[in-house]
C-alpha cells in the first residue's frame, strides 16, 4: 500500500466534536471523521468548489478527493441517521496559510 500523501489544509478544526442530546462524547459507536475529509466537505460543500478546485487546494489527485468525499458523506450520514457522536481527529495534514 503506497504512503499517503499529506494533504493541505486552511481551517484547523480544533479540537471539534458534535454529540446529539442525551449522548456524552465517550458513548461507543461514535464516528470518527478525519481532519482532511473535514476541510474536503468544508469546501465542496459550504464553499460550494468543485473537486478539481478542492484538489488543488488539498495538494491531491482529484480522484483522491472523490474518494475523501465519499468517505465523509457516508460517516456524516450514518452520524445523522442513527444519532450517533461526531469527532473530528486524526488524518495526514499539513495546516497552510
Amino acid at each position: 500500500m503506497r504512503p499517503k500523501k499529506t494533504r493541505w489544509i486552511k481551517c484547523d478544526p480544533g479540537e471539534r466534536c458534535f454529540i446529539p442530546q442525551g449522548k456524552s462524547v465517550d458513548t461507543p459507536g461514535g464516528v470518527s471523521l478525519t481532519i482532511d475529509e473535514f476541510e474536503a466537505v468544508r469546501l465542496a460543500d459550504l464553499e460550494g468548489l468543485t473537486q478539481e478546485k478542492v484538489a488543488l487546494q488539498m495538494n491531491v489527485h482529484r480522484s483522491t478527493i472523490s474518494r475523501i468525499l465519499e468517505s465523509a458523506h457516508k460517516k456524516i450520514a450514518d452520524a445523522l441517521v442513527n444519532i450517533k457522536a461526531i469527532k473530528i481527529e486524526g488524518g495526514c495534514c499539513r495546516i497552510v496559510e
